[in-house]
């Protein structure tokens, strides 16, 4: 079985609360999965690793995937690929254009097939007509069942006296993964990071396939910042305090928003007495790279 590589084993990072949190025994830990690659950054390294294996073992030619011009997936799928032995094409949403992270994905290895986003849209008919012998195709952000079923495996790095897991969510793989993996007494929330994303708790759904597992998830969709990638000079300012004071790198598109919806809710006196809250941090800090080099001090 190929295994990707660790850089760096991820671990839990803890971070002070208010003094109201502390005397109600509140307790913070962010799981530091950016740690465990700079390319196939966090929770990307457990969704690809199983479908690398089916597609090695189907003896397949090439892997192709779904993503945006920034997107993380893209470049966690190229330099997968490239360490597994095996090609690659990304298609692209949007127009033909060169950045910092279609650059890495190149770099791996990766082909570009740039589609316009009124075809993307519909990526059946965009399957077909790219589609090619000995092809292994990937959904978009490594959305399927063995996309969740790698992502059960961030379990292992959560403390069973945890109470509360609460992680971003784009596709909703790794939130199935991680209900899957639950213990009992788990709480589940999950915090969306685009507009209108009720539609995702269905998917969600389906990968878990188990009602009584999906009733300990809890859905609070107000941390969206207007939608998928967008974010506010005041999200920016957040993102430098949390950088100087706990040295805690986010991305404005995933992890900044789970850190202000997380202490924002300890605020709002969200979680009870003896909550002892573990925050995801799916990694995707190369987000950042469309943001002017000055914006961020990290």
């Amino acid at each position: 079985m190929f295994t990707l590589p660790f850089d760096k084993m991820p671990y839990l990072q803890a971070i002070p609360l208010s003094n109201a949190a502390v005397n109600q025994n509140i307790t913070l830990s962010v799981l530091r999965l950016d740690v465990i690659h700079n390319q196939i950054s966090g929770n990307k390294w457990f969704k690809l690793q199983l479908y690398l294996n089916e597609a090695l073992q189907q003896k397949c030619s090439r892997i192709v995937t779904f993503g945006g011009a920034y997107s993380n997936h893209i470049v966690a799928t190229a330099v997968a690929c490239q360490l597994a032995g095996i090609s690659c094409m990304g298609v692209i949403r949007g127009d033909v254009q060169t950045n910092p992270t279609l650059t890495i994905a190149v770099a791996a290895g990766m082909q570009l097939q740039f589609i316009d986003r009124t075809h993307y849209k519909n990526k059946t008919i965009v399957q077909q007509q790219l589609q090619q012998p000995g092809d292994y195709w990937i959904n978009e952000g490594g959305y399927g069942r063995l996309g969740a079923e790698g992502a059960m495996n961030i379990h292992q790095y959560i403390l069973p006296s945890t109470t509360h897991i609460i992680a971003a969510v784009g596709t909703g793989t790794m939130m199935a993964g991680l209900i899957q993996a639950a213990l009992p007494h788990q709480n589940m929330i999950g915090i969306p990071v685009l507009k209108g994303a009720d539609m995702i708790q269905q998917d969600i759904e389906y990968l878990v396939n188990d009602s009584k597992k999906m009733k300990q998830m809890t859905w609070i969709s107000a941390y969206h910042f207007g939608g998928y990638a967008k974010h506010n000079a005041i999200l920016l300012q957040k993102m430098n305090e949390w950088w100087q004071l706990y040295q805690l790198p986010t991305d404005k598109v995933y992890t900044a928003k789970l850190i202000w919806a997380v202490f924002d809710l300890v605020e709002k006196k969200y979680f009870p007495a003896g909550s002892k809250i573990v925050a995801i941090h799916s990694g995707g800090l190369q987000g950042n790279a469309s943001l002017l080099p000055h914006i961020l001090k990290f």
